[in-house]
């Protein structure tokens, strides 16, 4: 397992982190401690969460399942202190989280007092917004995204009401570093450029959805990200599992994400698949499963911080924690390329 800085801070994090959103519906408590243990034993240090996980499917009723979860592992293993956890607050969205509320200062100080009391402990590593309350590109919006009704002011007090409220609970020993989620380049800048005039604090990641057949991260973002140290913290590497090819010819397995959301959130389409079905027959080429080949794919991106790995069967996770070590030859990054010119933007 290789480590990587987390943006600007002294955080070594390891560039696998394991995600947990399927923790309390689709996997157990049992279930999720065995992940994490087979994970800290290839060298794993970094856990994502959310007050809002499971989201497989999201209900009221499991709302916040997830990180009691990781609080029973917290207490049970003594090993908290040898773990990195980020979490997020939910902003706007389903109304029994805080009444859907936006983000605010009061909602994320609110937030986190229960992400605390859930994960049974003292502190967070990475508190992170989960989405703009202005509005996001990511989900599948990009096609629809429209900037325009946004203002320069609105902004500015949002962002100098929720860095103030972080650095406030910074200095209570609540939480340590703040980070970003479904965010665009001009958002981050803004929380960047903010902080450094106001002496607040700094966004250290970013995380957004990447893989193989959605790389909107690729242009101002990455140049955003190497010339201000925001790392990509990237969900959904394997894009749902249809990078897997196991949901080939119209498959959908028992118990898989697509047995419960068919369309995937919007991934699933016959375009999406033509691309997928092209990677998964390079793989072959190369003598790689489809899974390792886009995870691996994922860590040779210098914007990468880290990868977030989750799945809902031991197996699924000791092939994705094999990824781990394997560098793409030339050869192979080359055919990527060409099958990116072929299949530009497909989700």
């Amino acid at each position: 397992m290789q480590y990587r800085t987390l943006g600007k801070t002294d955080l070594s994090v390891s560039q696998q982190c394991l995600g947990t959103m399927t923790w309390g519906t689709q996997n157990t408590a049992s279930d999720a401690f065995e992940q994490i243990d087979c994970a800290r034993d290839a060298g794993v240090n970094f856990l994502d969460t959310a007050e809002m996980y499971p989201v497989t499917p999201m209900s009221a009723e499991t709302q916040g399942r997830t990180e009691e979860i990781l609080g029973e592992w917290n207490k049970k293993s003594g090993q908290r202190s040898d773990i990195i956890i980020a979490t997020k607050v939910t902003g706007k969205g389903p109304k029994w989280i805080d009444k859907g509320r936006a983000i605010n200062g009061d909602k994320i100080r609110k937030a986190v007092e229960g992400s605390l009391k859930r994960l049974q402990t003292d502190y967070i590593d990475v508190y992170q917004l989960h989405w703009p309350n202005r509005g996001s590109y990511h989900f599948r919006q990009v096609w629809d995204y429209d900037p325009s009704n946004q203002t320069h002011e609105h902004m500015k007090q949002y962002v100098l009401d929720t860095l103030r409220t972080c650095q406030d609970l910074i200095n209570e020993g609540k939480i340590r570093h703040i980070g970003l989620s479904n965010e665009s380049t001009w958002g981050t800048a803004k929380f960047l450029s903010i902080a450094e005039t106001e002496n607040l604090p700094r966004v250290v990641s970013v995380q957004n959805e990447y893989n193989l057949l959605c790389r909107l991260f690729d242009i101002d973002f990455a140049e955003l990200s190497h010339n201000e140290s925001v790392g990509l913290l990237a969900f959904s590497p394997l894009a749902t599992g249809i990078l897997t090819g196991k949901y080939a010819n119209e498959s959908i397995p028992e118990g898989s994400r697509r047995s419960i959301q068919p369309e995937l959130g919007g991934r699933y389409s016959e375009r999406v698949m033509k691309a997928a079905n092209a990677y998964d027959n390079l793989a072959i080429q190369f003598n790689m499963s489809s899974s390792v080949q886009a995870l691996a794919f994922c860590q040779s991106r210098k914007f990468m911080t880290a990868a977030i790995i989750g799945a809902t069967t031991i197996e699924q996770l000791k092939t994705n924690l094999s990824a781990a070590d394997v560098v793409l030859s030339d050869e192979h990054l080359s055919e990527i390329a060409a099958l990116r010119r072929e299949y530009p933007m497909p989700m």
